[in-house]
């Protein structure tokens, strides 16, 4: 019996590996990382020779789910495996009656579904039935914290190394679109020098078009040690800067700092390690920021500073704002803060 909650990691580990099973079911919304898995498989399940004869990529606008049934029923030639891969599965009519095949699957094809922005109901007999079988991964949106160690981790399965600083630069600017995200890293990758692989705040600056000193990393020190001038200015030049610097993607910054702060309130025991675990983080630089936070903000402070920028959220999207800027409502938002 297949196991039923596989990783990412694992996942890819196995494929790579070469242990294959019968039936890859990938759903959820974010595309990113069913794209990588089902490009690993085509990659590593049959050789190159192999593919003409026992490769069918198949598109669920363009297909039905008789179809592939019937395609997975077919046996290699010349091959270990046939591999029958459905992108775009989502557009499939009636998909639950996959089910009829994958309760009995050929040991000898690898089925992946590609089905993206949508899941299927576990309680019905298609979900049921992959677990037992196969994989049924859910691809879940990377959280905004989560970003800067998303962003070390992939550049060090490719041997880059990344300052935390640029790290964060990146999430705060591009977001969790990780197949914009990807592109950008690989586009720094190409600037590397052979002997220097690190990207370092100066070549994102340069290459990305952030600012090293006015952006929303900084602004969080700024808050977090009560650097009331340097967060204005930040403020100031995100004022004149507004395409660069959209309010929308700073306040969800603060937001997640604070709501990160008042975890670390809750927190029984405030070593650094079980912070650590406790906000999810994986280098020291960060903690920093919420040891801080917690000398210059009350928990009680902390928490209605959270209805504040909610306020000021809702403020930024027209919601009981007749007339205030975004930067007006962000200086704002950082005098309450700061006072």
């Amino acid at each position: 019996m297949a196991k039923k909650e596989y990783t990412f990691e694992e996942i890819c580990r196995e494929i790579r590996q070469k242990k294959f099973l019968p039936v890859y079911f990938l759903m959820g919304e974010e595309a990113f990382f069913m794209d990588q898995i089902t490009d690993l498989i085509i990659e590593n399940a049959l050789d190159e020779s192999e593919r003409d004869f026992n490769q069918i990529i198949l598109y669920g606008a363009d297909t039905d789910v008789a179809t592939i049934i019937n395609a997975a029923r077919r046996f290699p030639m010349m091959s270990k495996y046939q591999l029958v891969v459905v992108r775009e599965a989502q557009m499939l009519k009636n998909i639950e009656e996959l089910s009829f095949y994958v309760k009995k699957p050929l040991e000898s094809t690898i089925l992946v579904i590609n089905h993206k922005y949508k899941t299927l109901d576990r309680r019905k007999s298609l979900a049921s039935a992959v677990e037992k079988v196969g994989v049924l991964f859910e691809s879940k949106k990377v959280p905004d914290y989560k970003l800067p160690g998303f962003i070390t981790s992939y550049l060090q399965q490719r041997g880059i190394g990344i300052d935390p600083k640029a790290a964060q630069m990146l999430s705060d600017f591009l977001g969790n679109d990780l197949n914009k995200l990807t592109k950008e890293l690989e586009k720094l990758n190409l600037l590397l020098s052979t002997q220097t692989k690190r990207i370092t705040p100066e070549l994102v600056e340069q290459n990305i078009g952030i600012s090293k000193e006015y952006n929303n990393f900084e602004l969080i020190k700024a808050i977090a040690t009560k650097d009331v001038l340097k967060a204005n200015r930040i403020a100031q030049h995100f004022d004149k800067n507004p395409k660069n610097n959209p309010i929308q993607m700073t306040l969800p910054v603060i937001f997640n700092y604070f709501m990160n702060l008042l975890i670390c309130y809750y927190t029984p025991d405030k070593s650094d390690n079980s912070l650590m675990q406790a906000l999810g983080l994986k280098g020291t630089f960060q903690l920093k920021d919420y040891q801080l936070g917690m000398k210059n903000y009350s928990a009680m402070k902390v928490f209605n500073l959270i209805a504040d920028i909610r306020t000021c959220d809702a403020a930024s999207k027209g919601i009981n704002n007749n007339s205030a800027s975004p930067g007006e409502l962000l200086k704002e938002l950082l005098y309450r803060i700061l006072h």
